[in-house]
């Protein structure tokens, strides 16, 4: 029988099916998972793709004008053809390189700001072999074992910059260095920020090239942009302030809180005085864009969203015809006197004209005489700040709080006399008038300018009693604290709360001897500066109210086609800061002793004042200093200088004030016979002040303002020669 052979069976088919099943269920998988991911998913994928980002950018607009109280245009701004660069956040430095090329080919740009840093920088751009050649790799192995990452990096760029030579500098041309200018501008700015390339002398065919040319410059613009404009030149132009340009931007101390307000890192701002301190009234509203961008930062749309509006505009309190008439004045006045002996250190002059009713500032004028630096002649120089940020001596101009401090205190009581002859004093110099006065009364004492009845009338209030040669003894400290908390009460040693910013308030000496009370009664002793001199007569004039002085007198909004001015957003209302100490009739007491200062022969005052038709009342002021001017050290050293500083405070007219005017002139001598600039200077700013006034009345608001004819200053009278 055959025996039938077994078949041997395959296992391979089987292994093949095992491995062909698994591919199958994996592909399976595989499908439905893409199915999942097409089907379920597919939308949101595809949005993730596509995503873009709205970046929202502020753009600054003009600031706003700033007007005088009659309209005429002080501040403006001059619209000026300018230049951008735009950098997006993805865009790299070989790109941004590559547009400031091509961008100088089309323009001429100033390279004054291109330091030796940026040369270097854009050197090693340059040649980046020849760059890397000048650190070793011996070098970088031994800073890798103190550094790492970024600081690794930093140090050895730093090597690369230190290595650099002169001669290596020097093989960058005048077009590599146009070139870094643009390219340095182009890195200052901020992300999706409009940053100024060039903006001053951009010419016509320079802007037109440009702007047929923006397809090729990525992030290359041109717009209009601005710059203030002064109307009246170098008048007021310290009391208006500055704006920082798009180079210093924001100011670095005060970054965050401008920050916190929206403003941009690069945004112009003010920095000084009105400007800064209207900066959001001024600054306006900007214009909104929205930045439509990819992911990798690339700006794919701009979409307006506000346009934005000018700043609103100020009108300030000033009267710039008044303004410049009397820094006219004051600067004839310097050169007038200046002829005369004793005047080597006489080198400014200050004037304050205020409404007492209101505290608007009408005039703040100032000049001061200056060496220029590259000629070495003499200059004027704009010196209004000086009636806010220096303090001096003032003299006897202060004998009205005086007075009335006397009267609250009960030291005295209208009426009351004292016999004006010389004081002797144990262990202490003389003290006396400018000349023995004979019995005097308050009212007396304010016309004559008695010293010893300032004198006497401060003993009694310090609970003393004098004697003639004896000691005397008083309250020191409540004697100098009872003063000059009265004397604050006029604003004198005090703010006078003017809205402007760095306002100095004097210097209180130390109550160290009777001597020194006494001198603080005449205006001796502590500082004032002028504007408080101002703020104090106003007080006087009104009847008691301190009114807070200010320079602007409205916000309004702007008006877009012309230099009208537009409805008002604020009107800055008259601020009383406080009620003086003291009864109706004792101002009228004081005010009358200050009327028949100019107005009465043997007025210290009369000569300049006693014809005048607008019924003025004041006091002079003259006071014994040491100087502490610009050529102290030069002159003297350490050693003090005794000057003179003179000084008037007056208003007009005296039954219903509408001007008050304070006139400060320190070290207006040091020896011979002295002047009387002080007065000659409050005559014709006054003078002026109601001559403007008739011209506007009769419609001739445009007429010039002829300077007042110098007068005869001979033969003053001996009751004048006191201040």
């Amino acid at each position: 029988m055959n025996k039938k052979k077994k078949k041997k069976k395959s296992h391979v088919p089987f292994r093949l099916n095992i491995l062909f099943l698994i591919v199958f269920i994996l592909f399976s998988i595989l499908i439905l998972r893409l199915g999942i991911v097409q089907i379920v998913y597919g939308d949101d994928y595809k949005r993730e793709i596509e995503r873009t980002e709205d970046v929202t950018v502020n753009n600054p607009v003009p600031r706003g004008k700033m007007y005088d109280r009659t309209g005429k245009v002080i501040v403006d701004n001059k619209p000026q053809n300018a230049i951008t660069y735009t950098k997006s956040t993805g865009v790299k430095q070989d790109d941004m390189l590559k547009v400031a090329e091509d961008l100088a080919m089309l323009i001429e740009k100033d390279t004054d700001k291109v330091q030796e840093r940026d040369k270097k920088d854009y050197w090693i751009m340059k040649n980046p072999e020849r760059a890397d050649k000048k650190v070793s790799k011996k070098e970088i192995d031994k800073l890798k074992e103190k550094f790492e990452g970024k600081e690794l990096d930093k140090e050895i760029y730093q090597l690369k910059l230190d290595r650099i030579t002169e001669e290596e500098l020097n093989e960058l041309t005048e077009q590599d260095l146009e070139i870094l200018a643009i390219y340095r501008e182009f890195s200052t700015g901020y992300a999706l920020t409009p940053q100024i390339v060039k903006n001053k002398d951009v010419t016509p065919e320079e802007f037109a090239v440009v702007s047929e040319n923006l397809q090729l410059l990525p992030g290359v613009d041109t717009t209009t942009d601005w710059e203030r404009y002064y109307t009246f030149g170098s008048t007021l132009k310290s009391v208006l302030g500055k704006v920082t340009d798009s180079d210093e931007g924001l100011p670095a101390e005060q970054l965050d809180y401008y920050l916190a307000r929206d403003y941009s890192r690069n945004d112009r701002v003010g920095k000084s005085y009105i400007e800064q301190q209207y900066e959001e009234v001024l600054n306006g509203q900007k214009a909104k864009v929205k930045n439509v961008t990819d992911k990798a930062g690339n700006v794919l749309e701009t979409i307006p969203i506000t346009e934005g509006k000018r700043g609103d505009d100020l009108v300030l309190s000033i009267d710039m015809e008044l303004q410049q008439a009397t820094e006219k004045i004051i600067e004839e006045a310097l050169k007038e006197t200046k002829t005369k002996g004793g005047t080597s250190l006489l080198d400014r002059a200050n004037v304050v004209v205020m409404d007492p009713r209101t505290g608007e500032v009408l005039t703040m004028a100032g000049k001061q005489i200056v060496k220029d630096k590259e000629t070495g002649k003499k200059t004027f120089q704009d010196d209004a700040l000086g009636n806010i940020s220096m303090t001096y001596n003032v003299g006897s101009a202060v004998k009205g709080a005086t007075i009335m401090t006397g009267y609250n205190t009960g030291a005295i009581k209208p009426g009351d006399t004292f016999y004006d002859t010389p004081m002797k004093i144990l262990q202490t110099p003389v003290k006396k008038s400018w000349k023995n006065l004979g019995l005097v009364n308050d009212s007396d004492a304010l016309k004559m300018s008695s010293n010893i009845y300032m004198f006497h009338t401060v003993i009694k209030m310090a609970g003393g009693t004098y004697i003639e040669n004896g000691p005397l003894r008083l309250d020191l400290d409540y004697g100098m604290k009872t003063m000059r908390d009265s004397f604050a009460q006029y604003g004198l040693g005090v703010r006078t709360g003017i809205d402007l910013p760095n306002e100095q308030i004097g210097f209180k000496g130390p109550a160290e001897t009777n001597g020194l009370l006494l001198d603080f009664s005449i205006g001796q002793y502590d500082t004032y500066s002028n504007m408080q001199l101002a703020q104090y007569i106003s007080t006087i004039a009104n009847g008691g109210n301190r009114m807070e002085p200010h320079v602007v007198k409205s916000i309004n909004e702007p008006l877009m086609e012309n230099d009208e001015i537009g409805p008002i957003v604020q009107e800055i209302s008259p601020k009383v800061l406080n009620r003086a100490d003291g009864k109706d009739e004792w101002f009228d007491r004081v005010q009358g002793g200050f009327r028949r200062v100019t107005q009465e022969p043997g007025g210290t005052a009369y000569h300049w004042f006693g014809d005048k038709d607008y019924n003025p009342a004041g006091k002079t002021g003259t006071a014994q200093a040491f100087y502490d001017g610009p050529d102290k050290q030069e002159k003297f050293g350490k050693e003090p200088h005794e000057v003179i500083n003179l000084s008037f405070v007056g208003y007009a007219p005296a039954d219903d004030p509408e001007i008050a005017i304070s006139v400060l002139v320190p070290w207006a001598y040091d020896s011979g016979k002295g002047h009387y600039m002080n007065l000659e200077i409050a005559e014709r700013v006054m003078d002026t002040y109601f001559d403007l006034k008739k011209q506007r009345q009769n419609g001739n608001e445009n007429a010039a303002l002829s300077s007042q004819d110098d007068k005869n200053k001979e033969n003053v009278p001996e009751g004048e020669q006191a201040q």
